[in-house]
């Protein structure tokens, strides 16, 4: 096969994908315009896909259009942030009472595996190795969920929030919090207590929100 043999990708799905990894793994910052042109070259797409990507990215929240000037990833406020958290709380307790009353012994194993790796990354400063765990641990209560439209509405939320989960992973001591937080959601799971879980998850995203204002504080102080 030739070079003139190799077309453009036209599939918008395609493009789509390629430019929410970007967003979510910051190879595009928040605010930074998206040109169609350096789009197409960047991801051999044609301008067409790429047109139909950025609208398909604007339903989900992470790019907007700004008239007469193209798009742009979009800026999400620490105010709707937390409200995206107050959702997110309700709609992932719902994950975790139903993966409580699914889980078995194999997923048992694993999410206790969670566990133990998780306490090895805080004991060892190792920050994004716990952001990962923490990711997969809130992926893993989804999948037992068997709730799928919890699921994509978890997952279409997750891109508009990675912003702010970055900068509290990285404030000191966050994870020094969190981690018996996330432990008491493995424990209630892992017996199998609908409840208990639901509760635990609920009580780890209010602190997590509770986190985000006194970081949002501070830096308000600080301008």
């Amino acid at each position: 096969m030739t070079a003139q043999d190799v077309r453009p990708t036209s599939d918008p799905a395609v493009v789509a994908r390629a430019i929410r990894e970007a967003i979510l793994d910051a190879g595009f910052a928040p605010g930074q315009r998206l040109v169609e042109a350096d789009l197409s070259e960047q991801f051999d797409a044609s301008r067409g896909a790429v047109r139909t990507a950025l609208l398909s990215l604007a339903g989900e929240g992470l790019v907007e259009r700004v008239a007469n000037r193209g798009a742009r990833v979009r800026v999400v406020p620490l105010s709707e942030a937390i409200e995206i958290y107050e959702v997110r709380a309700v709609v992932e307790s719902l994950c975790a009472e139903k993966a409580a009353r699914n889980v078995d012994d194999s997923a048992i194993a694993e999410l206790r595996e969670i566990g133990d790796r998780m306490r090895s990354a805080v004991s060892s400063g190792d920050v994004f190795g716990y952001s990962a765990l923490n990711q997969r641990l809130h992926q893993m209560l989804r999948e037992l969920g068997h709730q799928q439209t919890a699921a994509d509405v978890l997952d279409r939320l997750h891109g508009q929030l990675v912003r702010h989960q970055f900068r509290l992973a990285t404030q000191p001591g966050r994870p020094q919090v969190s981690l018996p937080e996330h432990l008491a959601i493995i424990e209630a799971v892992c017996s199998r207590d609908p409840e208990a879980s639901a509760a635990a998850v609920r009580a780890h995203l209010d602190s997590v929100i509770s986190a985000m204002r006194e970081v949002g504080e501070r830096s308000d102080v600080r301008r």
